[in-house]
């Protein structure tokens, strides 16, 4: 297979997309015109293909799998995410209210474009918003703060973030901050901690190989119901990232394991104009994206 030579930046923009909640590494993949082949490379990915590379026959795996397309993209990715993580872990820390403020906007701004691709409001569709807001609100108000570092959590996490690369709108990091997982995978990539990485990426494969291919047909199949699903998601998740909460129960480190979204006191009006002025940067920085995005389509 021949490379475009553009391919390598194709993956770290995608990268610099899937870094940011609210902003769809899959959406930048449909805008740069290799969408459908990166679906074909991950579907490929099946026990014929293992069963090539179990028994030595790399070549014709490496074919099969469109390894080349592959491994370009995700070389550039990473080169976007190991630049960023840094970055936006600094941000997270001393400018917490500007950039959740910016996450805040862009994820609004996601579920509005997002419903704009439902082709019929029925029952069903109505129903599958409520479930989908109602659910991603209890968890967002009633699940931990800090969710466990086990093992096996950072191996979940990683198999379900990576199969919201293929469902618009939705981005790993955004599947991150929902599991509370999005500044201790940051911050492991910074600290290069190698078992932590390492389990992540394990996750990843997996979920490259099963959840992806779930939700693909599932969205296939069900497309208005699963993108109302989103959309609820959405809108429950902005609790999660609201900046303004009250501590009910720290652990034994002083961390906060409960919380409350509360409204802002009156010495915090600084920290509310900051946060909602980046609300604004971020819905018109989605909104602008996406225009861009369907004037693309159109010339097509």
């Amino acid at each position: 297979m021949k490379i475009k030579p553009d391919l390598y930046f194709k993956g770290v923009f995608m990268g610099i997309a899937e870094i940011i909640p609210g902003v769809s590494g899959g959406t930048i993949a449909f805008i740069t015109g290799i969408y459908e082949e990166l679906i074909d490379s991950i579907k490929s990915i099946n026990t014929n293909t293992l069963k090539l590379l179990l028994t030595f026959k790399f070549p014709a795996f490496w074919r099969e799998i469109n390894g080349t397309f592959l491994i370009t993209l995700i070389f550039g990715m990473l080169t976007s995410i190991l630049v960023l993580s840094r970055f936006i872990v600094y941000l997270l820390d001393d400018h917490p209210f500007k950039i959740w403020g910016f996450f805040f906007g862009l994820i609004i701004a996601s579920g509005i474009l997002i419903f704009y691709q439902i082709q019929k409001i029925g029952i069903a569709v109505l129903l599958s918003f409520v479930i989908g807001l109602s659910i991603a609100s209890y968890i967002a108000l009633q699940a931990p703060s800090i969710t466990p570092n086990t093992n096996f959590f950072i191996f979940l996490s990683g198999a379900i973030a990576i199969s919201a690369m293929i469902l618009p709108g939705i981005s790993g990091s955004f599947i991150l901050v929902f599991l509370s997982k999005y500044e201790f995978i940051l911050k492991a990539l910074n600290s290069f901690d190698t078992a932590v990485i390492s389990i992540f990426l394990a996750g990843c494969i997996v979920g490259l190989v099963t959840f992806s291919r779930v939700f693909s047909y599932l969205f296939k199949k069900y497309s208005d119901v699963v993108i109302s699903v989103l959309i609820g998601f959405l809108g429950g998740s902005l609790l999660k990232i609201w900046p303004f909460y009250e501590v009910l129960e720290y652990n034994s480190s002083n961390e906060p394991i409960y919380t409350t979204p509360i409204l802002p006191t009156a010495n915090q009006s600084n920290d509310l104009i900051f946060f909602f002025t980046f609300v604004v940067i971020g819905f018109i920085s989605m909104w602008v994206l996406e225009k861009k995005f369907i004037g693309l389509n159109k010339e097509i």
